[in-house]
């Protein structure tokens, strides 16, 4: 399916993220890839790249440094000089921002958080536009339904919702280049960011009882293969939208066993 196409996948840190499962999906879709990373998590994406049906390269990118930025858009240019799509999977919160009280946080630590975790979306859009424009080239990134309030989540989830705004202006300024701008909010995983979260095995149950299709917080290829999709071309007049692939929790108010007589 995706034979010939070349792309960029940023947050592969383990074997359980929903990064490395696109990635590999990529691959066995016939894609050509190339992974980023940077300071000590270089290692566990390079030991993960090794991993892949064949190991691409990992190029450094500290998504707070706009240097990193442009060097990684002159060296794709020298490597491909093209691109069909890019991966966002890049968030981070500092300890106070999560669990605990919502009003203790300062700036200097939530401005971390949505640095990271949704004003990198704009960075890498501004990095890589110039690749795909002309190609019908897709950029996607992963949410957390920020349409409610969550247990502990706190100011990751204010992230989350500017992640979401940001990708809607996206999808409006690069459509008419032919970018399209998606987002994936998958259920609660077992990955090394959920883990960042307190009582995040509470979230997990209470998912697997709301979702009809049950949720399996374990597995991430679902999220994996949606990513695939919207990278290709399977989607080509969709963006600025937010797929959810949570087992359908987000569309029921209340489990069965969570109603009181």
């Amino acid at each position: 399916m995706l034979s010939g196409k070349k792309f960029l996948v940023t947050g592969v840190l383990n074997e359980s993220s929903i990064a490395y499962s696109a990635a590999r999906q990529l691959q066995q879709q016939g894609a050509e890839i190339v992974l980023t990373s940077y300071g000590r998590a270089r290692r566990l994406t390079e030991r993960c790249a090794e991993r892949l049906p064949t190991t691409p390269q990992v190029l450094e990118l500290d998504v707070t440094r706009p240097a990193d930025f442009e060097a990684l858009g002159d060296r794709l240019a020298r490597m491909w000089g093209q691109l069909d799509g890019a991966l966002h999977a890049v968030a981070f919160a500092p300890e106070t921002c999560l669990g605990g009280d919502f009003l203790r946080p300062r700036w200097e630590d939530v401005s971390v958080a949505l640095e990271v975790s949704a004003y990198s979306l704009k960075a890498l859009a501004e990095t890589v536009a110039p690749l795909m424009e002309g190609r019908g080239g897709s950029l996607v990134g992963l949410d957390f339904d920020a349409g409610q309030a969550w247990p502990d989540y706190n100011w990751m989830g204010v992230a989350k919702a500017a992640l979401e705004s940001t990708a809607r202006y996206l999808a409006r300024d690069l459509g008419p280049r032919g970018i399209r701008v998606n987002l994936v909010s998958a259920g609660p995983l077992s990955t090394i960011a959920a883990n960042a979260i307190p009582q995040i095995d509470a979230l997990q149950q209470v998912w697997k009882a709301r979702a009809p299709l049950g949720w399996d917080p374990s597995d991430p290829d679902p999220a994996g293969r949606t990513c695939v999709t919207l990278l290709s071309d399977w989607l080509p007049a969709t963006t600025g939208e937010i797929v959810h692939v949570d087992g359908g929790a987000h569309a029921i108010g209340m489990a069965p066993d969570e109603r009181t007589p």
